[in-house]
């Protein structure tokens, strides 16, 4: 589990440091938070409505994240040649209550 935290935190720099190894090729990431797709339902089984619940309670959103928002973000990323370097959280602005 450690390994995995490590390599998380990681990768906001790594990202910057390959923007500016691979220039010009652009190097962004896209940092999702709980996604509900049929992958988090399984995952969670019967824990997956109380789940859901908890962030629309917690979330400043309001709302359960979906794959149309990983993807509009996708899109404004590939629109927009300006962006490189950059990590982007799309998770309903859960890491702004979580620290």
């Amino acid at each position: 589990m450690a390994v995995m935290s490590a390599v998380t935190a990681a990768l906001p720099a790594l990202t910057a440091n390959l923007a500016l190894e691979l220039a010009p090729i652009r190097v962004d990431l896209i940092a999702a938070g709980f996604v509900d797709t049929p992958l988090s339902a399984s995952l969670l089984g019967d824990r997956l409505d109380a789940r859901r619940e908890e962030l629309r309670a917690m979330l400043p959103v309001r709302r359960v994240v979906v794959p149309a928002d990983v993807a509009a973000l996708a899109v404004h990323i590939m629109c927009n040649d300006a962006f490189t370097g950059e990590t982007y959280d799309v998770d309903g602005g859960q890491q702004l209550i979580s620290h």
